[in-house]
């Protein structure tokens, strides 16, 4: 499947519980997110599975990927269209195996080394970063700033997604850093009218 990292919803349950993950996700569809990670790293297998086939059934004719994040066997299960993993996460090659050759793999990279040592003719695209510090991830790596995703982004061989912190006003400064898209958690999850969080994106308005 085609896929386009401009936009990139990583779901957060809990400050999505105001609407929920498909009403969210939903609505910011309608803003123009061009692909959705689905992330929870608390529900049980059997919850997610469900949650990603509702999620897959709602993306059905609209472009919008959907993405797994961490667990190959909810991907499985819910013909997702592809995976993201982490570095301390499951091995890039049992993905691919697993899914084959027409999903969508990507791959959390924090420095220059974890890119260099990147299996890359097994990936479609990196998410460098995190840009800044979240709260939306309490484990996350030592954030790197716009220069350090610059520095990454200049020797990357894919496309890139930077995530960490970012908000719609930071969009100018993730270009010219050299990534393909932005990936976001809080900017659109939580927030009272997820197509307007959207939307802010490429208004160039926060």
């Amino acid at each position: 499947m085609p896929f386009d990292l401009s936009l990139y919803l990583v779901t957060d349950t809990a400050l999505c519980d105001p609407l929920g993950i498909e009403k969210t996700v939903e609505a910011a569809v309608q803003g123009g997110i061009t692909m959705v990670q689905l992330r929870d790293k608390h529900a049980s297998d059997e919850h997610m599975i469900a949650q990603a086939k509702r999620l897959k059934a709602m993306l059905a004719g609209s472009g919008v990927p959907l993405i797994i994040n961490d667990r190959l066997n909810v991907a499985l299960a819910s013909q997702a269209d592809g995976l993201h993993v982490g570095q301390s996460d499951m091995a890039v090659q049992e993905a691919r195996h697993a899914l084959g050759q027409h999903a969508i793999i990507g791959l959390s990279i924090n420095t220059l080394d974890q890119l260099q040592g990147a299996p890359v003719e097994l990936l479609d695209y990196v998410g460098l970063g995190p840009v800044f510090a979240t709260g939306s991830k309490q484990d996350h790596a030592q954030p790197i700033g716009f220069d350090g995703l610059a520095r990454l982004a200049s020797v990357c061989q894919l496309p890139s997604v930077a995530i960490g912190g970012l908000k719609a006003e930071h969009t100018a400064q993730v270009k010219a850093a050299g990534a393909s898209g932005i990936a976001v958690i809080s900017a659109i999850c939580g927030q009272p009218d997820p197509r307007l969080a959207a939307q802010a994106f490429f208004s160039g308005r926060s």
